[in-house]
């Protein structure tokens, strides 16, 4: 694909909106080759691959700026590798964190519904009451 193309072709490539490719530009992370005498924005492959990476990126859990920031360390190759993998053991510490909490979530749950099934007919809903006293367990 050595022609430029337009942002129109340039979602359907990626599978990405208009709007957030526009977004990506304000950003600064994507940037159009030229537009034509009629506005339209032009991209060559380059920003295609861009874009894809950072889909993919964003599915690993990476934010926008994290993004911006790995994409400008493509700029130092030598350096890059190691700030990189940095970056990503950041990231899994933190999913290492929301695993350990959604897990906490898991057993409190399983325990409310627990409570749940074991009540007396005339007793009040245990989980509305957890929630009303701010998750404190009986």
């Amino acid at each position: 694909m050595d022609k430029k193309i337009t942002i129109g072709k340039l979602a359907r490539l990626s599978g990405v909106n208009i709007q957030t490719i526009r977004y990506y530009e304000r950003l600064g992370i994507l940037h159009p080759v030229s537009k034509t005498e009629s506005g339209y924005r032009l991209y060559e492959e380059r920003e295609l691959k861009r874009l894809m990476f950072i889909r993919h990126a964003k599915e690993l859990g990476f934010t926008l700026k994290e993004i911006g920031e790995i994409m400008e360390l493509e700029i130092f190759p030598l350096s890059a590798c190691n700030k990189v993998m940095k970056r990503a053991e950041e990231k899994l510490k933190g999913v290492e964190e929301r695993l350990k909490s959604l897990k906490s979530l898991r057993e409190v749950l399983k325990e409310l519904i627990k409570t749940c099934k074991n009540r007396k007919p005339l007793e009040g809903c245990p989980i509305l009451e957890s929630l009303r006293k701010g998750g404190e367990r009986k």
